[in-house]
């Protein structure tokens, strides 16, 4: 029994002393767990051989599932069944009730939340979730959300929301988002931090939910369209788009008489008037960056205030046809060619701290390859080595590094890819000395690969990117820029304005809801062409001060704020 004698209050006043006495104390008691000495209750499970040996202080003080355990009828028995948790799982709780960390990994952590709910360990389900959120790519959104569903747990729910405004406009795109209840959209839309560029990227999303169910959803569009910054919209957008919705008329007039006459204002319900606190990381706030030449290539970023290119770094990489990807803050930089052969190297160049360092290589040596990223996952794609041209796909994950999946149904090199949909397709490129009209797409669910609809030209060396939902496709062919555009949905090919440049068009982006190409020459300058969708025509921009430009990706401004 302990008594007022014990001398917590002099440890308290001497910190050092106190962390080295705690210190001390918890590393003789997983001593005593890691021996298996003074045991004093051993765990056992029905449909398992293993016996889980372990201390009830300690785990009773870790959680109150363990304290009203050893408190209950079989609070006294030596040994205990546990019918509800797997065995391993259960012994990594056990590590965790002794040390406060456990190894948590992609395969085994929707296991471990459910059984951290089941015993009641707070700390350790904090450690899951957390480790969920930084690896949601590699587990997969829809995952999340349905184990989200199966656990109702609180701490997931509203890390979930906070992802979910964080990255609104992926979310958007998703299918799961088609399927969002009218309480999360509003919840979402309300939020003041949503991650949009425009407010108009609000609306596109809603409309996008409304038109995948609009008998059910008619009478609940009111209610989502007032959580947007109608204030903010010009009178021609609130005319033709929020006016001739059902049930928005008042919602419009509103909006339209409270910036017409600010005298009246007091009288009129808006619900908001202030715009979103826009934050550093969403559209407003990037920029392009192209990756220049293939030997020791140099980095430029676009400043959108000046309308001018600016050089940000340079790096000494010695290999040719290489293919590079933009992961999180990084390039990857995925296999080449180095005096003739070709290389399964991949190099990761962080954007921020400007360092270069080797990831696990690939399985298969390729150059002129296809390199996109799905869910989380880099795929690499076809490509050639030597003079074999491949077929082969394999993905890489953090966790697994690179393994094979299902390949081509034909081998390509030069071609181009894209993700779109929770799919990926590859365009084009060459075969045995042919040029490619065909387009394959990958379903990583069934991982199957199948064709699409032909392009109704050839594409030598494509350009694609994925923009409003379709997917855009440009090369160079008589001094002239063909450009197609791919609907998905109805699976079907249309052309677009060419664009009047000659040369290799090596990069095509989407930033700020507009496609921009980059590269191609006209009067002796590398171009930079924005398309104008409404009106089908390309804008010209400031041009670029380097000819060979080898790929562009969007990244926010602060993460180049380091130059």
């Amino acid at each position: 029994m302990a008594t007022s004698c014990t001398q917590r209050p002099t440890l308290q006043s001497n910190s050092t002393a106190l962390n080295h006495f705690m210190e001390k104390l918890m590393t003789k008691i997983f001593c005593f767990y890691d021996e298996q000495s003074l045991i004093d209750v051993t765990f056992k499970f029905a449909n398992s051989t293993a016996v889980i040996p372990a201390h009830r202080l300690i785990l009773a003080a870790a959680s109150p599932y363990f304290a009203n355990l050893f408190n209950g009828e079989q609070g006294n028995n030596p040994v205990i069944e546990i019918n509800d948790i797997d065995s391993d799982i259960f012994e990594r709780l056990i590590a965790f009730c002794y040390t406060g960390q456990t190894l948590i990994t992609v395969s085994n952590v929707g296991a471990m939340v459910k059984a951290a709910i089941v015993l009641q360990l707070d700390d350790a389900i904090t450690s899951c979730v957390d480790y969920l959120m930084t690896h949601i790519g590699e587990y997969t959104l829809q995952a999340v959300y349905t184990l989200e569903r199966e656990t109702q747990c609180e701490l997931l729910k509203q890390k979930i929301i906070e992802y979910e405004i964080q990255n609104f406009m992926e979310i958007s795109q998703s299918n799961e988002f088609l399927n969002f209840d009218v309480e999360r959209m509003q919840r979402l839309l309300e939020s003041d931090n949503l991650n949009i560029a425009r407010e108009e990227d609000a609306y596109d999303a809603i409309k996008r939910w409304f038109n995948y169910d609009v008998p059910a959803r008619q009478e609940q569009l009111p209610v989502l369209i007032a959580c947007l910054r109608l204030i903010h919209f010009d009178d021609d957008f609130l005319f033709t788009h929020i006016e001739p919705l059902p049930g928005c008329e008042l919602l419009a007039y509103k909006a339209l008489l409270w910036t017409s006459k600010p005298e009246v204002r007091t009288k009129i319900n808006v619900r908001f008037t202030e715009p979103r606190a826009i934050s550093g990381t969403n559209c407003v706030g990037k920029t392009i960056i192209a990756v220049c030449s293939s030997i020791n290539p140099k980095l430029l970023q676009y400043n959108k205030a000046e309308d001018k290119w600016e050089e940000y770094a340079s790096l000494k990489y010695k290999s040719q046809w290489y293919r590079t990807i933009l992961k999180d803050d990084d390039l990857l930089f995925t296999g080449g060619n180095k005096k003739g052969e070709s290389l399964n190297i991949v190099r990761s160049w962080n954007i921020r701290n400007k360092t270069l360092q080797n990831l696990p290589a690939m399985n298969q040596a390729r150059d002129e390859h296809c390199v996109v990223e799905l869910d989380g996952k880099i795929y690499a794609i076809g490509g050639s080595e030597g003079n074999k041209t491949l077929s082969s796909v394999e993905r890489y994950t953090t966790s697994d590094g690179w393994k094979f999946v299902n390949s081509l149904i034909v081998g390509r090199f030069l071609a181009s890819a894209v993700s779109l949909n929770s799919k990926i397709y590859i365009i084009g490129g060459y075969n045995n000395d042919k040029y490619l009209k065909s387009i394959e797409c990958y379903n990583p669910d069934s991982n199957t690969w199948t064709f699409c609809t032909r392009m109704t030209g050839f594409h030598t060396e494509p350009a694609t990117a994925a923009h409003n939902g379709h997917i855009y496709v440009l090369s160079n062919k008589d001094d002239n820029c063909l450009v197609e555009r791919y609907n998905p949905q109805e699976d079907t090919w249309s052309k677009i304005c060419s664009l009047e440049v000659s040369g290799n068009l090596l990069a095509v982006v989407s930033l700020e809801k507009k496609l921009w190409a980059i590269g191609g020459i006209s009067a002796g300058k590398t171009c930079v062409s924005v398309y104008d969708e409404e009106n089908d025509h390309w804008e010209q921009k400031r041009s670029l001060p380097e000819k060979d430009i080898t790929s562009c990706f969007v990244v926010p401004k602060a993460l180049l704020a380091s130059k």
